[in-house]
């Protein structure tokens, strides 16, 4: 049973050039920067993207490398969004603006296509379209 006390906030991501990879989201997904502040000493840009969704895109820290920290490479496989609307226009645009993708879209199964997208700083996104249930 769905917990009501609990929902989706962020995903955090570090990144090597925070600005250029907050405007990657902005320029190919079209999301909105909403605040850019330092926080202990790193920049930190939110990315608001589908109307709801916040992205939270850092830098490393002073005194911090991302090698030292434990459990990054066991961490998020990727994160998805899921796309209203003509699947195949939506990537085709995709493609026209040069993002890469590292699984072509495709038809999972009978109610969902999905396709993944390279991202700055090696995250992987995915995208659904999801035909919902009758």
């Amino acid at each position: 049973m769905p917990n009501p006390n609990i929902t989706f906030d962020h995903v955090h991501l570090i990144s090597k050039d925070p600005p250029a990879a907050a405007n990657w989201y902005v320029d190919k997904l079209g999301g909105d920067i909403v605040r850019n502040v330092t926080v202990k000493g790193a920049p930190q840009v939110y990315v608001e993207i589908g109307g709801g969704t916040m992205l939270i895109v850092r830098g490393e820290r002073p005194g911090e490398t991302t090698g030292n920290k434990p459990g990054l490479e066991w961490g998020v496989d990727h994160f998805g969004v899921r796309i209203k609307g003509d699947f195949e226009v939506f990537c085709a645009s995709l493609k026209a603006k040069g993002v890469v993708f590292s699984v072509e879209p495709t038809q999972f199964n009978p109610t969902t296509q999905l396709a993944f997208i390279n991202a700055p700083d090696g995250v992987s996104v995915e995208l659904l379209n999801r035909q919902d249930k009758a």
